[in-house]
Formats: C-alpha cells, structure tokens, sequence
C-alpha cells in the first residue's frame, strides 16, 4: 500500500516538473496591424434594360389578353437577337375606380428584362420593342466575369502593396525585418461609376424608332489587404 502510493506521488511530481519545463509562448513585441487597398478602373461590360407595356380597359380578361399579347410578342421579337437573354418581368393587374369609389374599369402592366454584353444588339432590339412598349429603365455594370478576373488580378497587387507598407512600417520602427502573422483579402469592392441617364418615356408610335444610343461608362474594382506583421 504504501508503495503505491510513493509511485503514484512521483508520477505527479514527474507531470508537475515536466508541466514547468514545457517552453513557454514567446511575447510577440511590435506587432503593427496594416491595411492596403488597390483598385482599378474598368469598362461597365453588361447591360440590363426593362421594357413595359400598360393597358385599360372595362374587363379584366381582356387586360390580361392584350398584356399577354404583348409580353408574348415582345418576347418572340428578342428572340431574333441571340446576343440579348430575354425573360418576363413583374405583371400585374389592378381595378380602377372612381371619386365615388366605384369600380370603373381594369388597368394592368406587364414588364420584360433584358441583359447583354452587346450594347449595340441591345439598342437595335430596345428601338424594335418601343413601338409597342416603352423603356422602363437601363443600367450597366461589370459581368461577374470580368469582375472576378480584375479581383484575382487585383489580389496579387493588393498583397504587394501590404508588403510595400509592412517595410515602411519595419523601417519607422527602427527593425530590420518582418514576419507577416496574419492577412486577409476582401475582394467585396465594388464601385459603379456613375449611370447613364435612362431615355426618356415615349408614348408607344405605330412605327418603330430609332436604335438609342448607350454609353456604359466604367466602375472601380477594389481589393483590400488587411493584416498584422511583427516586426524583429
């Protein structure tokens, strides 16, 4: 009995001398935390536009009829246009009534969107469709395309900017090298430039008009390299 108790109070004496000698973590000194951002501007490559046609009349059905006529029409039309993706939009149909607050007729619009990479294919087909419905509004912006290959692009420059200002910092505080403890790249940044002023609403013309001219314009692509260095 008393053997084993002798054994057992030396294999904790054994753990307690091990535990003590076990090295300890080194204190980090003149760690900096560092941020660098770079960006780049490039061409606003796609191209959303909304087209709509509204119409009035004493019966519902008939609201319904003609919208559908013409969101169908309108659709077999981008059709022709393989550059331009066509798909429904918003539709609706809501009664109409007077002072009296009787029921007086049906008004209901529906709504087509369109996206393209191709602004003059755009253009032709938006001058096509407006002979029977009007434009909505239009906007531009980077494709995911072309955004995630600045990005990656970017983060090669944004890492290399980190650096530039880790040796900044190294030389200010007097040290002679440094070690990066930790980065992070935030490829979130994304800056649209400013849009285009949408053309303005026209009443629908027997005749088809004219293609309008677009300009996309441009955005920034950002990339942030944030972190900490220590420096020795």
């Amino acid at each position: 009995m008393i053997r084993r108790t002798l054994l057992a109070v030396a294999g904790v004496l054994g753990a307690a001398t091990a535990f003590a000698q076990a090295p300890a973590e080194p204190v980090r000194f003149n760690q900096v935390d560092l941020q660098a951002e770079v960006s780049r501007e490039v061409p606003n490559d796609l191209m959303n536009a909304s087209l709509f046609s509204e119409v009035s009349d004493p019966s519902a059905p008939k609201v319904a009829d003609q919208l559908n006529r013409f969101a169908a029409e309108a659709l077999k039309t981008a059709g022709e246009f393989k550059a331009v993706k066509a798909r429904s939009g918003t539709a609706q149909t809501y009664p109409v009534y007077d002072r009296a607050n009787k029921l007086t007729g049906w008004r209901g619009r529906t709504e087509i969107r369109l996206e393209s990479k191709d602004t003059q294919a755009m253009a032709a087909l938006i001058g096509k469709l407006q002979s029977t419905m009007q434009l909505g509004g239009i906007s531009f912006t980077v494709s995911p395309e072309l955004r995630r290959q600045t990005e990656n692009e970017l983060i090669t420059e944004g890492v290399a900017a980190f650096r530039a200002r880790a040796d900044i910092a190294t030389k200010a505080l007097g040290g002679k090298s440094y070690k990066i403890r930790r980065i992070g790249l935030n490829t979130g940044g994304f800056m649209p430039g400013p849009r285009p002023m949408a053309a303005a609403r026209m009443a629908p013309q027997a005749a088809e008009v004219a293609p309008p001219v677009f300009e996309g314009g441009t955005s920034m692509v950002n990339v942030v390299a944030a972190g900490t260095v220590e420096v020795e």
